[in-house]
């Protein structure tokens, strides 16, 4: 059954504005589906899955594009990037048509693809100005439980609002959101298509096959594949590439490169600390966190949500999953996470865990997997040296409802993220 994604309407909004849009995302989250829901009926699609017509995309552009027209979805564009420059060519011979006509721009091409790093270099070269860049990631909870999603805002009073709106929603307990954590938000395995871990084992190895082996040496694709789960062992850590690189047996150097073909592919998502000019006194090393908390949880092997949930990495696991729910609302409105929100960690190892910055304002944000946790806005005041307006903060925990800690923040239940 297909679930509702939170980006379809900022995708048709994005497409009114291209006379191309291209979906990247991880293998798997849905990008075909969601392409085929927005746009199959009346744009005919093509796959470079396809044998015969992925050799004819990369020998022949031009006699490809002739054969198909426009409009056109091609999926797995990354397959054959030579068809990037030829896509240029049209758009801009059609742009001139349209121009000379009166008539208006129309979307001509839908592309999908699921390796970024082999297309980031192209689109920008050949598409800069002409396409539209759409990130797409596995399901948010919003979407995982069937709920109409809306843009997070740490604004107070607008989160009341929506709670109030929203009031016939069940509150969800540390156990289930743990459960949900350990599953993840693959679409085959929220919706039953697939078994949990018979799927992620696919996955890893279908990722490493197509996606990694075209851009490390063969003699390394056993070292990457460990370098994975050493890394999902620090989701929601500083990540300092020396002692990584220490551990892994490579050199820094090549983990740094490794952490960009996990960033860039849309695995992991680094969080950056707030600088804004007081960079001696910040720590600079970026988190990292696991943009699929199940993924994550199975290269960490933990057997079961429960033990997840009461073991060593359960609050490390726990704000993952707060970071990455924020990660992909932002992207389901087209803005950027790496633009909106932070961490902050200064030399006294006094630390936040989210800054969500808007409006020239910071908003801090704590994340604590325990229930009502003592002293979680005691770091709140140091934020004061940025000279900004510091508003009202969140503690995100599991409690049931929106309620006042005091003058500096409330409590907020992790399950209304996104909601």
């Amino acid at each position: 059954m297909y679930r509702t994604r939170t980006a379809e309407q900022m995708i048709l909004d994005v497409s009114r504005s291209f006379p191309s849009i291209v979906i990247y995302g991880p293998r798997q989250v849905g990008k075909s589906t969601l392409v085929n829901r927005l746009f199959g009926d009346s744009f005919p699609v093509v796959t470079l899955d396809d044998v015969d017509d992925r050799t004819l995309a990369q020998q022949n552009p031009k006699v490809f594009l002739d054969s198909y027209g426009w409009p056109l979805i091609i999926d797995e564009i990354q397959k054959a990037p030579g068809l990037l420059d030829e896509i240029k060519v049209r758009i801009d011979r059609q742009r001139a048509e349209w121009l000379n006509t009166g008539e208006s721009r129309q979307l001509m091409y839908v592309l999908t693809g699921s390796n970024q790093f082999e297309l980031q270099e192209g689109i920008s070269d050949s598409l800069a100005g002409r396409c539209g860049v759409i990130d797409l990631n596995s399901f948010t909870q919003a979407e995982k439980y069937g709920m109409p999603g809306t843009l997070f805002t740490p604004d107070m009073a607008e989160l009341l609002k929506r709670e109030r709106q929203n009031r016939s929603l069940p509150a969800r307990s540390r156990r289930e959101i743990f459960q949900d954590i350990f599953a993840g938000g693959m679409p085959d395995i929220c919706t039953g298509v697939a078994e949990r871990n018979a799927y992620f084992k696919s996955y890893i190895e279908t990722y490493l096959e197509k996606d990694v082996r075209k851009l490390i040496a063969a003699s390394h694709e056993v070292q990457f594949r460990n370098f994975m789960g050493l890394l999902a062992l620090r989701t929601g850590q500083e990540l300092h590439y020396d002692r990584l690189a220490n551990e892994a047996g490579i050199n820094t150097v090549t983990c740094k490169r490794w952490i960009s073909i996990l960033k860039t592919s849309g695995i992991i998502f680094l969080l950056h600390p707030y600088m804004a000019n007081l960079s001696n006194r910040i720590i600079k090393a970026p988190k990292v966190y696991f943009m699929d908390t199940g993924l994550c949880a199975y290269l960490c092997k933990w057997p079961t949500a429960e033990m997840l949930e009461e073991g060593a990495m359960g609050g490390a696991f726990f704000e993952t999953y707060v970071v990455s729910e924020l990660v992909k609302n932002l992207y389901a409105y087209n803005m950027d996470p790496s633009d909106t929100i932070y961490y902050y960690r200064d030399t006294n190892q006094k630390e936040v865990d989210l800054l969500y910055i808007r409006g020239g304002a910071i908003y801090p944000i704590e994340v604590k997997k325990g229930l009502n946790p003592t002293k979680a806005t005691k770091n709140f005041s140091v934020l004061q040296k940025y000279n900004m307006p510091i508003e009202t903060g969140l503690v995100i925990d599991t409690c049931d409802k929106i309620r006042p800690i005091n003058e500096q923040a409330f409590y907020f239940p992790i399950w209304e993220l996104g909601l």
